[in-house]
């Protein structure tokens, strides 16, 4: 089976109130997950706030805190699962809590072999 990264975003402005009232959702969503034997691994991720992006620029680190750009929807969790193909990673992806409100990136996870040492 092909493993498959649903990346989920979230729409900025959404209530601590309103994600709350939802994690009965994300649970049994999760637990069907694992019942039919495709999860992985996921996690939901701080806000935005809490990011700190860095980057290798001529030799030098750079860090900048917070989000890079104005953004309408932040990366707000993830999922890997497994999945025969991706009509039916995508079927999983329709599934997601946030699919109604928000937007679900599916994308095949590249299988890289590991190096052997010599």
């Amino acid at each position: 089976m092909a493993k498959y990264m649903m990346l989920l975003f979230i729409p900025e402005g959404r209530s601590h109130e309103e994600a709350a009232a939802e994690t009965p959702l994300w649970a049994a969503y999760t637990q069907e997950l694992h019942d039919a034997g495709a999860w992985v691994s996921g996690q939901a991720l701080q806000r935005n706030e809490t990011a700190t992006l860095l980057r290798v620029r001529d030799g030098e680190t750079q860090l900048t805190d917070g989000p890079f750009v104005e953004a309408k929807e932040y990366l707000g969790g993830y999922y890997v699962i497994e999945a025969p193909d991706l009509d039916a990673a995508l079927g999983w992806a329709a599934k997601v809590p946030n699919a109604a409100y928000g937007t679900v990136e599916v994308r095949p996870v590249m299988e890289v072999e590991a190096a052997t040492s010599a």
